[in-house]
């Protein structure tokens, strides 16, 4: 299937989607008046089988946990890689367009818990001082961001951010892969255009275009304290643009 197929397989999302920004327009986001905006597209892989069963009941299914290639019984938890890249998006008069930045960690084993386990979330090199403060400004709308939502909760050293999708997948990077890694493969259904799925709540996003299902080749975080790593194991994985404003969050 070309890309120009794809494209088209993917218009039952948003009424004028694109591969890396998607929604920007579809969501019909009253940017213009807005003291801030944001708009950016998600690449997310997790430890859950697809579609991650969390979106429905806030707990992560069973999986027989394995240390040094031994099982160790029957655990639940969700790990997690999010790859972000801005599409548009402003705090006053900076401007976000651009901009790249990676949160990852393990939600445990119950999202109704007042704190989950860990999170730590990285930004590209690139992005300045101004760029995060503005962007953290935003982020703090949602609880899944905060650092108060997490028993552990970190900003890590700055790492390279890298981004791509196309019809065939998509590949993400956090230090070259050094240090967090997602590999998806778009799963195809009728007439081989893309499994979808819309109208899904997306962590408090009040807007976003669907999701592709992409299950996973490579879900890893490779750092030092709780790495974790699984090829070839089809878990949980899609891309989606999501968008809000100040509008959005009045008072």
């Amino acid at each position: 299937m070309d890309k120009r197929t794809f494209l088209k397989s993917v218009a039952v999302l948003a009424a004028s989607p694109s591969i890396g920004g998607g929604a920007r327009t579809a969501l019909g986001s009253p940017t213009a008046i807005a003291e801030w905006s944001l708009n950016l597209d998600v690449l997310e892989s997790c430890s859950c089988p697809v579609f991650c069963q969390c979106f429905f009941t806030g707990k992560p299914p069973a999986t027989e946990d394995m240390h040094h290639g031994h099982a160790t019984g029957a655990q639940h938890y969700c790990r997690f890689n999010q790859a972000y890249q801005v599409n548009s998006g402003h705090s006053g008069s900076v401007r976000l367009d651009g901009v790249r930045f990676w949160f990852l960690g393990d939600a445990g084993d119950d999202f109704g818990k007042a704190k989950l386990e860990w999170a730590i979330l990285v930004f590209d090199p690139g992005v300045s001082r101004a760029h995060r403060d503005a962007l953290l400004s935003i982020l703090r709308h949602l609880r899944w961001y905060r650092p108060e939502r997490w028993k552990s909760y970190s900003i890590g050293e700055d790492a390279p951010v890298q981004w791509a999708a196309d019809e065939r997948g998509a590949h993400a990077t956090l230090g070259s892969g050094a240090i967090a890694e997602i590999a998806l493969s778009t799963m195809l259904g009728l007439h081989d255009h893309p499994v979808t799925i819309s109208n899904l709540e997306y962590f408090g996003y009040p807007r976003n275009s669907g999701f592709i299902l992409m299950p996973s080749t490579v879900l890893a975080y490779r750092g030092v304290d709780h790495p974790f790593e699984y090829k070839d194991k089809g878990t949980n994985g899609f891309l989606t643009t999501v968008d809000m404003t100040a509008l959005d969050f009045p008072g």
